[in-house]
């Protein structure tokens, strides 16, 4: 999406000779990224970046969009927010939202800002689909054409959810309004290279160790699984939270790793069942000179498998 972003003002400057100005609005974890792209992609555009302190901006502001001395600015949304009042005085040619699911709410403090922002054209960037909700879709439409999407309410009415048969109507219907404003790229269409995806699923039992501590769980909360009309349910998924620890690695429970003193050693891996699986998985996918990604939505697992 940058890239294409990018080769869009490329063309403007080198095909059609509008040289800018532009601004891009980013997310400021990836500022330093869109002027690496802009300088490698197009060295001919004078990119100039818009953070830091308050005296940074401002002598940014003053010395370095002097008009003819850059072509494009590219701000976060906190430096749009906070310098608002320098940048509506330039008058931009086109104005880039990345990540532009930001502006879906039409009341917040950027999706205001933005929309003042004096320029001739405007292109969001996003890779969030917009699933059925007609008001966030409303609101970057509204963004890109305000004549001609202005009222929220017309736009419901258009495309409101009936039925099941009028749902696949109003996305067909949808679709016609959408092509016109919408360049998609599913990544397949761009990354000819891509090798199919393909997903295995492996289920490995417990070991001893693991056995022993889900049954001493359940033994601990029989008398709540089993009270009159069952247990409640904070109650329920508390259990089924140490149930699923246990799953993971019995030492996520405190006594259970041997020690002090504490050592590292086979027994990290041989008291579960899904290291006993990894330890012979990864000598495997290392020989075939695969990346791997192990991913664990518990932190204190992490550690144990930093440790392993």
């Amino acid at each position: 999406k940058t890239l294409q972003s990018i080769s869009l003002l490329a063309y403007l400057h080198e095909t059609r000779g509008i040289t800018g100005p532009h601004i891009c609005i980013v997310p400021k974890s990836v500022t330093n990224n869109w002027m690496r792209e802009l300088r490698k992609w197009c060295p001919t555009l004078r990119p100039v970046k818009l953070l830091g302190s308050k005296d940074e901006r401002a002598r940014v502001l003053r010395e370095d969009l002097r008009p003819g001395t850059f072509d494009v600015l590219v701000t976060s949304y906190e430096g749009i927010l906070k310098e608002k009042a320098g940048l509506m005085k330039i008058q931009w040619q086109y104005l880039l939202i990345d990540e532009a699911h930001r502006i879906k709410n039409p009341n917040s403090s950027l999706s205001k800002i933005v929309r003042l922002i004096p320029t001739q054209f405007r292109l969001l960037i996003t890779g969030t689909p917009l699933q059925n909700n007609l008001n966030e879709l409303w609101a970057l439409l509204n963004f890109l054409l305000p004549d001609i999407f202005a009222s929220e309410a017309d736009f419901e009415t258009w495309f409101s959810l009936g039925d099941a048969d009028a749902k696949d109507n109003v996305v067909k219907k949808l679709h016609t309004v959408l092509r016109p404003f919408m360049l998609r790229r599913i990544k397949k269409d761009v990354e000819k290279d891509l090798p199919p995806k393909r997903e295995v699923k492996l289920y490995i039992g417990m070991t001893e160790m693991q056995r022993l501590w889900y049954t001493k769980i359940l033994s601990k909360d029989a008398h709540t699984l089993n009270a009159l009309g069952g247990p409640d349910r904070v109650q329920l998924l508390n259990i089924l939270m140490q149930l699923r620890k246990v799953c993971n690695h019995p030492y996520l429970f405190e006594g259970a790793e041997p020690g002090p003193p504490f050592m590292d050693g086979p027994h990290l891996w041989e008291n579960t069942g899904k290291l006993v699986l990894m330890s012979k998985l990864l000598p495997k996918l290392m020989a075939q000179d695969s990346r791997v990604l192990i991913f664990s939505q518990m932190t204190r697992m992490l550690d144990i498998l930093e440790d392993y």
